[in-house]
């Protein structure tokens, strides 16, 4: 089983409340190499999470190498929208790659922008 797919399910959380995006998507699909997981989480249940888990800074809960983030502090646009209609992929949610691309060029790093690149090759491909 691959490696995110195993810590996410680990987590327990119910489908509809979360979504892996950062890297994740494009991990799971053999495009890139993830170092860590970020979840995008409904706020909601961000609250629900702050009573078990201490948060790292606001809007974010560390649990080893999993990041999860509140969605209003995701920097993803209509993160709850996007929660809710992402890929199902073996049990675990991932924001579509065309949700990714948007949330990428917001950010507009370097990296992102070369990863912007690789997704459209390979959604071209698909």
């Amino acid at each position: 089983m691959n490696e995110i797919i195993k810590k996410v399910k680990s987590l327990g959380f119910l489908p509809g409340s979360y979504a892996v995006f950062g890297s994740g998507p494009m991990t799971i699909r053999g495009l890139k190499e993830a170092k860590d997981i970020d979840i995008a989480v409904k706020d909601e249940f961000f609250e629900e999470l702050k009573g078990k888990h201490k948060e790292f800074k606001p809007g974010q809960i560390n649990i080893g190498d999993v990041e999860i983030f509140a969605a209003w502090n995701s920097l993803i646009d209509n993160a709850e929208e996007v929660i809710d209609r992402a890929d199902n992929i073996d049990g675990v949610k991932f924001i579509k790659l065309e949700d990714l691309i948007v949330w990428k060029k917001k950010l507009a790093r370097e990296k992102d922008l070369s990863d912007i690149k690789v997704i459209e090759d390979y959604l071209i491909q698909k």
